[in-house]
């Protein structure tokens, strides 16, 4: 029942109370998208933010306390707030998806773990990583034999090699900028980047470049590099969004991302 305005007289102002009003669908009328963004990560929003701007898409994130320093010990340490970050973005209402934006988290604290903390706080969302993200993307492209670059020390390289390789792709070459301070990751400029995936990307035995750390900036550079290479390029970022756009049922091709994002 709508309901008419009523206005009430005062001395010298008239309030107007119940005014008529119609609800729509919202600024997520297609896709409300979650995303769990570590304390000291300075660039996730900032590519989601590009990507993501499509009409009646949404993400909302919130942040999950994290230690600046990326060891294997601090990266399993977030396991036990994930329930309550997730549980804080728009809590009562039904988000289609659910990211955690850490892409070595994901794979010390294992994929199937973090799922499960993050279903005791959205249990209707449908769920993903970085590093599921990725390898999603590099099934959809046919990738097997990968380059990866990733910002990370010796000890975080090695889990993560052993986590991808471990589930049938080869990375046939590792390159790393070894910064373990991830506010200083998140400072490794363009070019430096640019520059190390295109050294990388250019072997004969890669079929597909992967840039691992939601700190690194690749988002406005991956077609650039792809025409130095000819070859697919993604990142963590890169692939969380275009993973959390599928699996919403978002299917808008944006060739300007790249060959991932040129699929229906």
């Amino acid at each position: 029942m709508v309901q008419s305005a009523t206005d009430i007289v005062g001395s010298s102002t008239i309030n107007r109370t119940h005014i008529p009003f119609e609800v729509d669908t919202g600024v997520a009328a297609r896709a409300a998208i979650g995303v769990i963004v570590l304390a000291t990560d300075q660039t996730i929003e900032f590519e989601f933010r590009q990507i993501l701007n499509l009409p009646g898409v949404a993400f909302f994130e919130n942040r999950i306390l994290n230690d600046n320093t990326v060891t294997p010990d601090t990266l399993r340490a977030m396991e036990a707030r994930l329930t309550d970050s997730a549980g804080l973005i728009l809590p009562g209402q039904k988000l289609d998806v659910v990211a955690f934006g850490c892409t070595s988290a994901s794979m010390v604290i294992g994929e199937q773990q973090v799922f499960a903390r993050l279903r005791e706080a959205q249990p209707g969302a449908k769920f993903t990583t970085p590093i599921t993200a990725a390898m999603a993307a590099f099934d959809r492209l046919g990738a097997k034999r990968l380059a990866v670059l990733t910002p990370y020390r010796d000890d975080v390289n090695q889990a993560v090699r052993k986590y991808i390789e471990d589930r049938g792709y080869r990375v046939t070459v590792f390159g790393s900028f070894n910064e373990e301070d991830d506010s200083r990751a998140a400072r490794i400029d363009q070019d430096s980047i640019r520059t190390a995936a295109i050294d990388l990307g250019r072997r004969d035995d890669v079929d597909m470049v992967f840039v691992s750390c939601t700190s690194l900036r690749l988002v406005g550079t991956v077609a650039e590099i792809e025409t130095a290479i000819g070859k697919p390029v993604s990142s963590s970022n890169h692939a969380m969004a275009w993973h959390c756009l599928r699996l919403a049922g978002v299917t808008d091709r944006q060739p300007e991302f790249g060959q991932l994002f040129s699929d229906h």
